[in-house]
């Protein structure tokens, strides 16, 4: 079993900065491709950035390009997501999520998710 969890969220101006962390264990860190989903309030859970198992393959979505990056300690089994220029769009709980092998930016992709961070960016 993998057990991911999420650290990092806050509240943060518009412009600012947030760095989240998530701390897995369990299941050998290196096979897993992660990713970093959002869910803001009375909406669907949305894909942000995904990671391959090495780090050597990175996704994001549109809305977060150029501002977001995703990143992977395989020595300390830990997934970043660094944010900056930070918008009120951005609020959201924030989700780290883990898969077997290939890396996908599909939310059914994933098997194993933590219990999510709040990101809320005010104006």
């Amino acid at each position: 079993q993998v057990q991911l969890v999420e650290s990092g969220g806050g509240l943060v101006q518009a412009g600012g900065s947030l760095k989240l962390s998530c701390a897995v264990t369990g299941r050998a860190f290196s096979n897993l491709a992660l990713g970093w989903f959002r869910q803001a309030p009375g909406k669907e859970r949305e894909f942000v950035a995904a990671i391959s198992w090495n780090g050597g393959t990175t996704n994001y979505a549109d809305s977060v390009k150029g501002r977001f990056t995703i990143s992977r300690d395989n020595a300390r089994n830990t997934v970043s997501l660094q944010m900056n220029s930070l918008k009120p769009e951005d609020t959201a709980v924030y989700y780290c999520a883990g898969r077997l092998l290939s890396m996908t930016t599909t939310l059914t992709g994933y098997n194993y998710w933590g219990q999510g961070t709040q990101v809320t960016v005010s104006s």
